[in-house]
């Protein structure tokens, strides 16, 4: 059975025809997931399917774009959420210098913010990072976030990026652009990351997988990332499932 660590079925893209994406998943082998919540609309969301669905979980966070957008109440907000019994994570939070919304320094600072809250709820948290691998590490350092660990999220960087952020306590999260015929470098981390620190997603309706590029992700295409991972690592379909259910289970403490 997979995990699929990270999806927004909380998105406008899902609004017509959720309970049949959903089913689509269980179809295909999809028994869990988590629905990650970026602001007060997705983490509303996050919360009502994770209500709703017994199988899936809720992470709840601030999205490094709208970071301009926080504010000191939504943190409070942030912290009483994490009480609930399906929020199993923060995030998604992080930084991102590819759009110009919010200030490097804005981002920054919310960044840190939901890692020390994060460290106070004892909850694992999901990285976000689009061009501020350098940045991101450093803070990680810094706040001391090994000692609650998490995701890297949707993973992109480097085999040596890799290997920092596993040796902080972090898990690898491999989505649809492990499957792109052009994309050497997350095939290579892919291959390299040890089966224990593996993690497996889609980030739907985004980065949807080879040979549904293009057109909208859903959970049950996870298996074709599983698929394409297993096939790098020389391991079968049902060991890499196997195994990075396990991990996530492991991380977000789900028996």
């Amino acid at each position: 059975m997979l995990f699929d660590t990270h999806v927004h079925l909380n998105a406008r893209q899902y609004a017509e025809d959720e309970e049949e994406v959903i089913k689509r998943a269980k179809t295909e082998g999809v028994s869990t997931m988590v629905c990650v919540g970026f602001d007060q609309e997705t983490i509303n969301g996050a919360i009502r399917i994770a209500e709703q669905y017994d199988f899936i979980y809720a992470a709840v966070g601030w999205h490094p774009v709208d970071a301009i957008d926080m504010t000191a109440e939504d943190l409070v907000w942030l912290e009483k959420l994490a009480e609930h019994p399906k929020v199993v994570a923060l995030g998604e939070m992080g930084l991102d210098y590819h759009w110009d919304k919010s200030p490097k320094d804005v981002q920054k600072d919310v960044f840190r913010k939901q890692i020390q809250l994060a460290k106070k709820v004892k909850l694992p948290i999901i990285i976000h990072n689009r061009d501020a691998t350098q940045d991101i590490v450093e803070i990680l350092k810094e706040e001391g976030a090994h000692e609650v660990g998490g995701i890297m999220h949707c993973f992109s960087g480097s085999v040596e990026t890799a290997k920092e952020c596993i040796d902080m306590n972090f898990y690898i999260s491999f989505g649809g652009p492990v499957t792109f015929k052009n994309a050497k470098k997350p095939k290579e981390v892919a291959i390299e990351v040890p089966l224990e620190k593996l993690l497996i997603e889609t980030d739907c309706p985004y980065l949807t997988p080879h040979p549904y590029r293009g057109k909208r992700n859903e959970p049950a295409f996870v298996k074709l990332v599983a698929q394409q991972i297993a096939e790098l690592k020389g391991i079968t379909y049902e060991e890499l499932a196997k195994k990075t259910s396990e991990n996530a289970k492991r991380l977000f403490r789900i028996s």
